[in-house]
């Protein structure tokens, strides 16, 4: 069996790279070097993919790993048990955690119930943002009552835009309001490319909740 032919880069190829990079890095470092603002971020997570909770839970991880302090507030979810919701428990005096939604609307089916509920959830993430114990404050599906107007939007705009100036903000669900949007400091917008319930698979535990 003959050996694989390897072609070995040229020293004018390897010159090229170098060249390359160098010039990369310089406009990184330039960039880098031009960010000298600090401040508490407005972060938004939305779009019909899956993971918008998921990654602001990875936020928390990792600020976690920094010594940060954590409040979380749900604001639909609350009806069932979680993953995350379980696993707070054992975070106590490091992660707050807040399930105070009951459930979507479908299945509650009463308007002024979940406007109750939505009021009682933003009430609590108030007075977490007020805190100044709190580095970082994830508001789970925030986006969903507001989109829903089960939350008034302009008194969430304010308390937003008079939040600490060294307070993490993660808002979290689908269909952000496009004036939360342009408030916010970071954007993701998840892409649904393919998903398991539509063929027909039940929500995994560990995977789902």
């Amino acid at each position: 069996m003959m050996a694989e032919d390897i072609t070995q880069p040229s020293e004018g190829d390897e010159a090229q790279h170098r060249a390359q990079m160098a010039r990369k890095k310089a406009l990184q470092d330039a960039r880098i070097a031009q960010a000298t603002q600090e401040k508490g971020l407005i972060i938004v997570h939305t779009g019909p993919g899956k993971g918008k909770t998921t990654a602001a839970l990875g936020m928390v991880f990792r600020a976690l790993g920094h010594g940060m302090r954590i409040g979380i507030v749900q604001f639909t979810k609350g009806a069932w048990e979680s993953g995350e919701a379980a696993f707070a428990r054992e975070l106590a005096g490091r992660v707050d955690f807040f399930a105070l939604g009951e459930g979507f609307t479908w299945e509650t089916q009463d308007r002024e119930r979940d406007r109750a509920a939505a009021e009682r959830a933003w009430a609590k993430a108030c007075a977490l943002m007020e805190d100044p114990h709190y580095d970082l404050v994830v508001l789970d599906e925030l986006n969903i009552v507001l989109r829903d107007d089960t939350l008034p939007l302009e008194p969430v705009m304010e308390k937003l835009r008079q939040k600490r100036p060294a307070l993490h903000v993660v808002i979290t669900g689908r269909s952000a309001r496009p004036e939360l949007v342009e408030l916010a400091d970071l954007v993701t917008e998840m892409k649904l490319v393919k998903h398991p319930f539509r063929s027909g698979i039940k929500a995994q535990r560990g995977i789902e909740f």
